[in-house]
């Protein structure tokens, strides 16, 4: 590209910079349908429920299952290393850190399922208190129109 060029296209570009509007909003098409809603996102007590099932049920299963392999690691381990074979030594160490694995996993779902239940919780009780919020407003309200003769 040769210089003048160059200088051309800056010239070009400046020139359309000061013919156009210099803020521009990017947004989506106003719905048709009127829907003041944003976002499509939607979730369900139903859907976090299932959630919250689901890591219970992958916690309790787990939880036996890892024991179980957990305990034959160690029973083989120990009957190589009795044999005189190395790798038993290396697969009581792998079933050592296995423990720490399982912990983790463990700790993550219990995490998973406790949170829904407390979110559960306090979207309810947040539901009560917005309820009777409101509903002392309307009481309040409705004894200033009293006042005012209405």
């Amino acid at each position: 590209m040769a210089w003048d060029e160059w200088e051309q296209l800056k010239s070009e570009a400046q020139a359309r910079q000061q013919s156009a509007t210099h803020m521009q909003l990017n947004q989506l098409p106003a719905d048709p349908g009127g829907d003041s809603t944003q976002g499509d996102l939607r979730v369900s007590q139903k859907d976090l429920a299932s959630v919250g099932d689901a890591a219970y049920e992958l916690h309790q299963g787990f939880e036996h299952f890892s024991d179980l392999a957990r305990m034959s690691s160690i029973k083989a381990a120990g009957g190589l290393k009795s044999e005189g074979y190395a790798i038993g030594a290396a697969l009581d160490h792998v079933a050592q850190h296995w423990v720490d694995q399982v912990q983790t996993l463990l700790d993550a779902t219990a995490h998973i399922s406790n949170h829904l239940d407390y979110t559960k919780g306090a979207h309810a009780g947040d539901e009560v208190y917005i309820a009777g919020t409101l509903s002392s407003i309307a009481t309040l309200d409705q004894g200033f129109d009293e006042r005012k003769g209405n």
